[in-house]
């Protein structure tokens, strides 16, 4: 059974109001992550007599025992309503339960009964195996972009054409950690801090001076439980107090555009989670040991400390060293460099690192003659200045690497270029507006730019996808996240009983919906969970992902999953205010990627 089926049922049979199973027995101590329901009582199968009213909302009191049940009476809008027939439509085998028109004989037997019966539904409606039709190798949509109309594809390299191995990060914050101690006098003790591979996630924001790495959502909400002061969570108590009474970071104090804030940056590249790691590991050292120290000292040490790796070569050496070590798939983007060309498309490449780095890199990857590839190449842009400067001149690099001199009046095929600008690169090739598509890792310094002032389509590389779609395929994942949902619809709509039993019962529910949305978010990552949600909302880097891209994926090969004149249609998510009518809408990843085939020789 596909989500599509799935959604639909479920969507279904909790707005059939007056629709439910007959009370079951039920003991206020409940399993609460079981994924199996236990339910003492017979099924009440063979019943044929039917209540049309709707008990959502019925206080406890008296009601006709199920022996002097009076026969059933339709209302108006019974008559109205068509009768489904025996399995909803599209899910197969499922029937429609009879009902008693009962009354519980109290407050906690009706809402155990309500709890259980949903909980049964929810087990019943997905069978295992109902979320396998995920697809890592999806591109995903944000808005509509036809490929048709797309004749020009232009790349940064890092992270995007290249894409590195965890050894890479490793690496960098082993060398910037040394840095810190030899070069900035940190204490020794700091050499005893490993890299943690799977501390951080991309996307999440830190307070300069308090310290404090969190998750935000995108409505400047911190979400509880992932708020960390060097490698230990901050109690949720201690957070609201630290910020005035809530969890909200006002705008004033939030990253600027480009995710640099004057009291909080938002780290948004794949580079940056070695940062994160030494600034944890770093804060922590000098809290376990009472050592007093300013924290506004500390991220700017560590920042230097990190740019020090960059700019001083460190990097770009490891990875020329070891190439394959350290790059990923490269014969996926040969192979898809190779297609756009033979398809009659134009390509360019932008990007930040040097002409020996990337030169090194293509050669290993596509070839030596890797430049025939591309009809403009740029290293050194220095984005996102790039996008916004209009004075820094472009300059050639000779065959050495070395500058020239002369004015550059055309960007030609061949040639490699240094640094210039977006409007003297307009300007020389006439590439413009939607024609255009620029992929890019970063947000800020590749998309944003390019999105809002210049109206190029943008597609961002986003690798945490790969993992993050196979937990969301899960059959532990899909139950739990169900599950939760549908207690979440429980309580919203038996809110209304607000005696002293039945807020014992909705203070049980509550600690069990804690407890699923902690599950949840642990499957992803035990700190911060998802990069892209916190609990239901989308979080701060989603919004950011879904505002500066039209369309995303996990890496540049997913092109080869579609021609060059597929249509991407992002899914029609209802608003709060519409109904969830659009159930083949549910999510993109479940269709079948067309073309995949041609991706058998690859992966």
């Amino acid at each position: 059974m596909s989500f599509k089926a799935v959604g639909s049922a479920l969507t279904r049979t909790l707005w059939t109001r007056g629709q439910r199973t007959p009370p079951a027995a039920r003991s206020p101590k409940v399993n609460r992550l079981s994924t199996t329901c236990r339910v003492s009582g017979k099924q009440q199968g063979s019943d044929k007599t039917k209540s049309c009213s709707s008990d959502s909302d019925r206080p406890s009191g008296e009601g006709p025992s199920p022996s002097s049940e009076p026969p059933h009476r339709c209302t108006t809008a019974d008559k109205k309503r068509p009768q489904e027939p025996v399995g909803a439509p599209g899910v197969t085998g499922v029937r429609r339960r009879s009902y008693t028109s009962a009354a519980p004989v109290s407050q906690s037997t009706y809402l155990w009964a309500r709890y259980n019966d949903t909980k049964r539904l929810v087990h019943d409606i997905i069978p295992p195996g109902a979320c396998n039709l995920l697809n890592s190798s999806t591109i995903y949509a944000n808005n509509e972009v036809d490929l048709a109309e797309v004749d020009i594809y232009g790349f940064d390299y890092d992270y995007t054409l290249a894409l590195y191995s965890n050894a890479l990060k490793k690496m960098i914050y082993n060398t910037a950690r040394d840095f810190l101690i030899k070069h900035f006098k940190y204490p020794e003790g700091i050499q005893r801090y490993d890299y943690i591979p799977n501390f951080a996630v991309r996307g999440l924001h830190y307070d300069i001076q308090k310290g404090l790495l969190m998750k935000i959502d995108a409505f400047h909400y911190i979400q509880a439980g992932t708020v960390y002061r060097g490698l230990s969570p901050v109690p949720d108590d201690e957070v609201r107090q630290l910020y005035g009474g809530t969890f909200h970071i006002p705008l004033q104090q939030d990253s600027g555009f480009y995710g640099k804030g004057p009291k909080i940056k938002q780290f948004m590249d794949i580079f940056s989670i070695p940062e994160m790691n030494l600034l944890a590991a770093a804060n922590d050292f000098f809290i376990s040991n009472d050592i007093d120290y300013d924290p506004v000292h500390l991220f700017k040490d560590v920042s230097e400390a990190i740019g020090m790796v960059h700019l001083q070569g460190y990097m770009y050496k490891w990875v020329m060293e070891d190439l394959d070590k350290y790059i990923l798939r490269g014969e996926e983007t040969e192979a898809v460099l190779h297609r756009l060309v033979s398809k009659g498309k134009k390509l360019f490449l932008i990007t930040n690192s040097p002409f020996s780095f990337v030169n090194k890199g293509m050669t290993h990857m596509v070839g030596k003659n890797w430049r025939d590839f591309f009809d403009v190449v740029i290293v050194q842009a220095e984005k996102p200045h790039f996008f916004t400067d209009c004075i820094k001149p472009f300059r050639r690099l000779d065959s050495n690497g070395d500058l020239r001199w002369e004015k550059i009046k055309s960007l030609d095929k061949g040639e490699i270029y240094k640094q210039g600008n977006l409007f003297d690169f307009l300007r020389l090739t006439g590439w413009t507006g939607s024609k255009v598509l620029y992929f890019g890792d970063h947000l800020y310094s590749d998309l944003a730019d390019l999105m809002l002032r210049h109206g190029w389509r943008t597609a961002a590389i986003v690798p945490e996808l790969e993992k993050e779609t196979k937990v969301v395929s899960t059959d532990r994942y899909a139950v739990s996240l169900t599950w939760l949902q549908a207690l979440t619809g429980l309580m919203e709509r038996l809110q209304t009983h607000r005696d002293s039993e039945s807020q014992k019962i909705f203070e049980e529910w509550q600690q069990e919906r804690e407890e699923l949305r902690v599950m949840t978010k642990n499957l992803f990552n035990p700190q911060f969970g998802s990069i892209f949600r916190t609990c239901h909302n989308p979080t701060y880097f989603s919004r950011r992902l879904s505002r500066f891209s039209d369309i995303y994926m996990a890496s540049l090969s997913c092109l080869l999953n579609y021609d060059e004149s597929y249509t991407f249609y992002p899914r029609r998510t209802p608003l709060q205010h519409e109904a969830p009518l659009w159930m083949d809408q549910l999510c993109t990843g479940c269709m079948k990627t067309p073309f995949l085939e041609e991706m058998s020789h690859i992966r």
